[in-house]
């Protein structure tokens, strides 16, 4: 690994250091990390594995996300918030996902939760994007130090405030940062990375939902 983050890969391709040698994660990494989604759907996912990802690693998540969208419909949220109990207690016997009760009740909880935004903001999309940050924040040159000991902004703060006010729960700000990291909302390829520009070019060509 460099010292300014990066590693290079035996593709001779430089990247950010956290991807390694994985070839899920080099795809992840690559074609899907920071690439902005407006997908109800596809944004619910990706919030709820944020919350399995909670002090875990990453990539034990990305290695069992199909196993977690056949336990979870598919991440449809509108088809999540009438879980029961007997569901809860299929998946905590589900092994082929993370069996964390808290967090398979919390993503019902959001689920039922997403529903009520959708009703007043017209989609989930709408409200999760009117928390994206300034155009400078989006596209600061990214501090590797910085990057590594305060994985939150403040925009992440408000935005965690405010799902909190909804109800949300497992969303605290470093959290929600990590699901603003994925979706789009900033892009936190280091420099020098190469998909930096491409995810740039992209957040640009964004049309944002509202």
């Amino acid at each position: 690994m460099y010292d300014n983050g990066l590693i290079r890969g035996q593709d001779g391709q430089t990247r950010c250091f956290w991807v390694g040698t994985d070839p899920l994660y080099l795809r992840y990494h690559d074609k899907e990390w920071g690439k902005p989604v407006s997908d109800d759907i596809q944004l619910f996912e990706k919030i709820c594995l944020e919350v399995f990802q909670a002090g875990l690693s990453w990539l034990t998540v990305l290695h069992k996300r199909e196993k977690f969208r056949a336990a979870f419909n598919g991440f449809d949220f509108r088809k999540i918030a009438f879980y029961d109990g007997k569901d809860i207690e299929c998946l905590m016997a589900d092994k082929g996902i993370i069996r964390h009760r808290g967090k398979i009740v919390s993503v019902i909880n959001n689920a039922k939760q997403a529903l009520q935004i959708v009703e007043k903001q017209g989609s989930l999309a709408a409200y999760f994007w009117s928390f994206e940050p300034s155009m400078a924040e989006r596209f600061k040159s990214v501090d590797f130090a910085i990057l590594k000991t305060n994985p939150m902004t403040a925009a992440s703060k408000r935005f965690s405030e405010d799902l909190k006010k909804h109800s949300w729960t497992f969303v605290g700000p470093i959290i929600v940062y990590a699901f603003m990291q994925a979706s789009g909302m900033v892009n936190d390829h280091i420099e020098g990375c190469y998909c930096r520009r491409d995810t740039q070019a992209q957040q640009v060509a964004f049309i944002r939902p509202c």
